[in-house]
């Protein structure tokens, strides 16, 4: 570890002005809706004025298991629904979230968790938790790690809970909202995790600034299936997401050299008209891409993400058009 990492602040990506857009959305646009996810094969939603509840559940669950201002909140995992719903209720309560990489093992999980040292973590899988727990740590501080996969176990100093103990209260009573309803509402897609370092701060910065509903897939290999069926008006991507997003779709697409790839690649220099037109609306759909207006990448500037597969691809207009 070095001394530039020792001395450096740590990022943290929720602000007090994340809360107060957050109050200002549940009072504006209360039945709204801000996110969705796909769980075990079904749509979830969440109003704004349910975000607003749900922070406030999840505050009385940390204060009951000791979380006090300052405290450090490690997050591992995909961006959804409940990761964001405890860093906004950590920040609440004066805390600080920090994320960790979730595909990190070992030495590079051990340097994280020294640097960061939290006493509250949420990680989202099972297989993590697991990494977690043989990691070598668990005499060094104590640590309560959460996990919806899991089980109440102990190992050392740190105590595994099943993230439901910190939903105390009772929970906002459903609502039925059909999905016909919102289908013209605009989404934002979002198929990324920790592992982009910075992605929470971004997420923050573009849901609550603009009000815009989230959209997020059940897994990493459901985000094609499930943006279908979400449609989304943008996608929120890292860099790196974009350029793995353009060798997926190019992994889709007919083989180079055959006539269904010269078709698509002529569709792809004038879509504007006639059978183009007609052929581009059915990939477009097949991507999930029907509503799409444009894919934002805030980590990196336009004439970077262009290139590499991404360049001369089905993303580049999209790319172009939020630059």
């Amino acid at each position: 570890m070095s001394v530039f990492e020792l001395n450096s602040p740590l990022p943290d990506g929720v602000t007090d002005s994340a809360l107060a857009a957050l109050q200002r959305w549940a009072r504006e646009r209360p039945t709204q809706i801000a996110l969705r996810h796909r769980r075990l094969g079904l749509w979830k939603a969440w109003r704004w004025i349910d975000v607003q509840r749900e922070v406030e559940r999840v505050c009385d669950g940390l204060r009951q298991q000791g979380f006090a201002p300052g405290a450090r909140l490690a997050l591992s995992g995909a961006f959804e629904p409940s990761l964001l719903i405890l860093a906004l209720a950590a920040r609440q309560l004066g805390g600080h979230s920090v994320v960790i990489d979730r595909d990190s093992r070992g030495e590079a999980l051990q340097r994280q968790l020294r640097l960061i040292r939290p006493a509250f973590a949420f990680v989202q899988r099972r297989e993590s938790v697991s990494h977690w727990l043989q990691c070598g740590l668990d005499e060094d501080w104590p640590l309560r790690l959460y996990s919806a996969q899991v089980s109440a176990a102990s190992r050392g100093l740190w105590q595994v809970q099943s993230l439901s103990v910190l939903f105390v209260t009772e929970a906002p009573t459903a609502q039925r909202q059909g999905w016909t309803q919102v289908a013209e509402d605009a989404v934002v897609w979002v198929d990324e995790g920790t592992e982009w370092r910075d992605g929470l701060a971004h997420l923050f910065s573009r849901w609550l600034e603009g009000g815009e509903g989230l959209a997020f897939p059940e897994t990493r290999e459901s985000a094609s299936r499930d943006r279908r069926e979400i449609a989304p008006t943008a996608l929120l991507l890292s860099a790196a997401r974009v350029e793995s997003l353009a060798v997926e779709i190019e992994a889709r697409l007919p083989l180079p050299g055959s006539w269904r790839r010269r078709l698509c690649e002529w569709t792809l220099d004038d879509p504007r008209r006639g059978l183009r037109r007609w052929l581009k609306a059915r990939v477009r759909h097949l991507l999930g891409f029907q509503r799409l207006r444009r894919i934002e990448v805030p980590s990196a500037p336009a004439d970077v993400v262009l290139h590499g597969p991404a360049r001369q691809s089905w993303l580049q207009e999209y790319l172009e058009r939020a630059a």
